[in-house]
């Protein structure tokens, strides 16, 4: 007697058709039927072959006994489901107890669950190594947009901890060295929103606390990988916080990659591995693209630093104080934008014309380098000579530099405001001005109230047009009237138009009227900067003498000069 008709003997299996039995033994997918009580009723070959046991081992058993690992799984849900409708059911699942992923079919009888598991380990292993492959090659792709732009490079370095997150860690954190040899954290990301401010608190300690022997120390000085467990990394560091968030962090492996750039490094990427996640060979040859992909970013920041640092110093060095007039404080500010690319063409002047009238010039030459920078020396020295031969005013100083920077410099293009302070015929200040499509000029009375002089850009910008008419006006200035002259740094932001900058400056300066001349020059860039600038910031204030509260920036005849303070780049 054969095991199959052994097991019809005994009420167990399917019925005594030879074809069919041989059929369901000889099945490459398992095969079992699971009668009311849920106990094992009959079990294929390839079915023992994938519990490790034979039937003798199982006839009788229920199948919650045969494989404990199901109970509670998805897989015992969808069972339960399929008895409970009478309806067949088929889905995916890592089968439990057993391993690998199995396509299962449920159907349901009035004797019981026949089940038909097919092995398809292998197909979703395949999608899913094309899967990664397809966010590997993307994720590439969105590095190299994200870094290779000119603009905003530390904000993206600050953003690729995210990006790589979790195409090929679960964890990672971007180190900046700088140009002085300082290493500092720019951007962390976990993919656990959990675990995104442990993380963060991690980041900002974490280098001051890692001894010479750790990954990122090592990688920073020898510039060569490290791989390293965890708990390893654990041993070596001191008690203290930065310890105590990385056990909660609780990843199992650091693989820490240097970034090089001109044979030198310029900072780590830090990938962290959680205990289920494996590292291939494949994630391992992207990483080291990403990592040359930030290194070449980070080159190109420490390259536009030089460059900002001698457009600044030239910048600076055209910036010069204000001259002393009786009866009138002036006070300048420059502050530089935040990003090496942005420096550049805004500039400031105030001097004495034949007359002794004061002269006071606000522009801003379109680019931002060092181009733009040379640019601007060489037109704030042609305004200068042609004011202070001329005598004119605003508006033919302005016709006289459109004529230059047409016929001299043609691939120039610039705006500016002018103001001239004078007399009236009853010996009364007064401000006669002109626009070249700069921001208008503000004037503050000394009860708060403000009028900004012009139309939103004035007349045509600088380097277009040398036969452009120039508008000029004359406004009367009582004691204590405040001139504010800007460029546009100061009221543009990205996410937000120049209208809106207008009106949110015209906010602060009714309620800073009343200050100081200095303190409202200050309290100006504080609330309108909120930090370093996206752009270069310039401003000339001047106040007539007279008629504001004590303490109010105003100074007795002769000493009413403020001299010039730039603020240093923050």
């Amino acid at each position: 007697m054969d095991e199959q008709e052994a097991r019809q003997r005994e009420g167990i299996g399917p019925p005594p058709d030879a074809d069919l039995g041989r059929f369901l033994q000889t099945m490459p997918a398992a095969f079992c039927f699971l009668d009311k009580r849920w106990n094992l009723h009959y079990v294929n070959a390839e079915a023992e072959r994938l519990l490790g046991r034979s039937w003798s081992e199982l006839a009788g058993q229920s199948l919650w006994e045969a494989v404990p690992e199901l109970v509670g799984s998805d897989v015992e849900t969808h069972y339960r489901t399929a008895v409970a409708t009478g309806r067949p059911l088929t889905f995916e699942a890592a089968h439990p107890g057993v391993g690998g992923w199995f396509e299962i079919r449920a159907w349901p009888t009035p004797d019981g669950l026949a089940v038909y598991l097919l092995d398809v380990t292998d197909r979703r292993d395949a999608e899913e190594a094309a899967r990664r492959a397809t966010a590997r090659t993307a994720l590439l792709a969105r590095v190299s947009a994200e870094l290779s732009g000119q603009l905003d490079t530390l904000s993206a370095l600050a953003r690729l901890a995210q990006l790589v997150v979790p195409v090929l860690a679960d964890a990672c954190i971007v180190t900046l060295v700088d140009r002085e040899g300082h290493a500092r954290d720019v951007g962390s990301w976990h993919g656990d929103p959990a675990r995104r401010p442990v993380m963060d608190r991690y980041a900002q300690l974490r280098l001051a606390t890692l001894p010479g022997t750790s990954p990122v120390a090592q990688a920073l000085a020898a510039g060569t990988p490290v791989t390293e467990s965890v708990d390893a990394v654990l041993r070596v560091m001191p008690e203290g916080p930065a310890r105590d968030l990385l056990v909660e962090l609780s990843p199992a492996t650091a693989v820490v990659l240097p970034l090089t750039a001109d044979a030198r490094t310029v900072g780590v990427l830090t990938l962290y591995q959680d205990a289920d996640r494996v590292m291939r060979a494949e994630d391992t040859d992207t990483a080291w693209q990403v990592a040359a992909e930030a290194a070449r970013a980070i080159a190109r920041v420490h390259r536009h630093s030089q460059q900002a640092q001698l457009a600044e110093t030239l910048q600076r060095s055209l910036l010069t104080e204000p001259p002393a007039v009786d009866g009138l404080a002036v006070v300048v500010r420059y502050v530089p934008a935040a990003e090496a690319a942005r420096v550049g063409g805004d500039w400031y002047d105030a001097f004495l014309q034949r007359d002794d009238a004061l002269m006071v010039v606000i522009g801003d030459v379109v680019g931002h380098d060092t181009a733009a920078a040379a640019a601007m020396g060489q037109l704030r020295g042609l305004l200068r000579g042609i004011a202070h031969y001329s005598g004119a005013g605003p508006a033919e100083v302005l016709r006289g530099l459109d004529d230059a920077v047409v016929g001299m410099h043609d691939d120039t293009l610039a705006t500016a405001a002018i103001v001239r302070f004078e007399q009236d015929g009853q010996g009364g200040p007064r401000l006669r001005w002109a626009n070249a499509g700069h921001p208008p000029p503000i004037v503050v009375a000394a009860d708060g109230g403000i009028t900004v002089l012009g139309s939103e850009l004035g007349d045509l910008m600088l380097g277009v047009d040398p036969t452009a008419v120039r508008a000029e006006s004359v406004v009367a200035l009582p004691p204590g009237t405040t001139v504010l002259l800007h460029t546009d740094g100061l009221i543009e932001r990205r996410d937000s138009s120049l209208d809106d900058g207008t009106r949110t400056l015209l906010g602060h300066l009714r309620e800073l009227a009343g200050r100081p001349l200095e303190e409202l020059c200050d309290g100006l860039l504080r609330r309108m900067l909120r930090g370093i600038p996206q752009d270069d910031v310039a401003l000339v204030a001047v106040r007539c003498a007279g008629a504001h509260p004590a303490g109010a920036g105003t100074q007795p005849p002769g000493r009413l000069t403020t001299p010039a303070t730039g603020h240093p780049r923050r």
